[in-house]
C-alpha cells in the first residue's frame, strides 16, 4: 500500500505538470513516505471512453486512492479547467473515493490568467469526491524548467510556496495518523 498517491491528469508525454508532481514525489520519499505515481496516460482508453467503472484497472486505481493517507492531484489548465481525461477518470471512480483524505491540488497553466481554475474547477471537483482539499498550488509554465527534472522549479519564491504547501500536506497526514493511531 502506498501512503501517498500522486495522480497526473496530463495527457501530454512531456508535461510540466508531471515534472512538478515527480519532484513532489521525490521530496515526499525523502520524508519517508511510500509513493505511487498514477498517470491518466496509463489508464486504458477503452475504460475511460466506455466508463467501465468495474474494469480491473479502474478498480485498482480506486483501491490505491481509497487506501492512501493522502493524494496529490495535478492537471494542466485546458480551456480554463482541468483536463478532460482527468475528469473522465474521476467520473467513473466511486463517489466517495477521497473520503476524509487530505488532497493537495496542483495546476499548471500558460499564464496567471488561469489562476482561478484551481479554485473554481479542480477543488470543487475533488470536494464532490469527499476529499479534504488543502490550499493547492498553481504554477505558470514559465516557472517550470522542462530540462531540469531533478529541480524543475526555476523561481525561489515559487519553490518556497510549493514546499510550504507540501509540508503542510505532510503535517495534515501525520496529524491524522496520530489521531487514528
Amino acid at each position: 500500500m502506498s501512503e501517498i498517491v500522486i495522480l497526473s491528469g496530463s495527457p501530454s508525454e512531456f508535461s510540466r505538470t508531471d515534472l512538478v508532481l515527480k519532484y513532489l514525489g521525490t521530496l515526499l520519499k525523502e520524508e519517508g513516505f511510500s509513493i505511487t505515481h498514477l498517470s491518466i496516460r496509463d489508464v486504458p482508453q477503452e475504460d475511460l471512453f466506455s466508463a467501465k467503472y468495474n474494469s480491473p484497472a479502474i478498480q485498482e486505481i480506486s483501491a490505491l486512492i481509497q487506501e492512501a493517507k493522502g493524494v496529490i492531484v495535478g492537471s494542466p489548465v485546458y480551456k480554463a479547467a482541468y483536463s478532460g481525461v482527468l475528469k473522465a477518470l474521476l467520473d467513473i471512480l466511486p463517489q466517495d473515493v477521497l473520503q476524509d483524505t487530505p488532497v493537495l491540488p496542483l495546476m499548471t497553466g500558460g499564464s496567471s490568467a488561469h489562476l482561478l481554475a484551481l479554485e473554481y474547477t479542480l477543488k470543487p471537483l475533488l470536494a464532490t469526491l469527499k476529499g479534504q482539499n488543502l490550499k493547492g498550488v498553481y504554477l505558470v509554465d514559465s516557472q517550470v524548467d522542462k530540462l531540469n527534472p531533478e529541480q524543475p522549479i526555476v523561481e525561489d519564491e515559487v519553490l518556497q510556496r510549493l514546499q510550504k504547501q507540501l509540508y503542510y500536506f505532510v503535517d495534515v497526514i501525520n496529524r491524522q495518523k496520530v489521531a487514528v493511531g
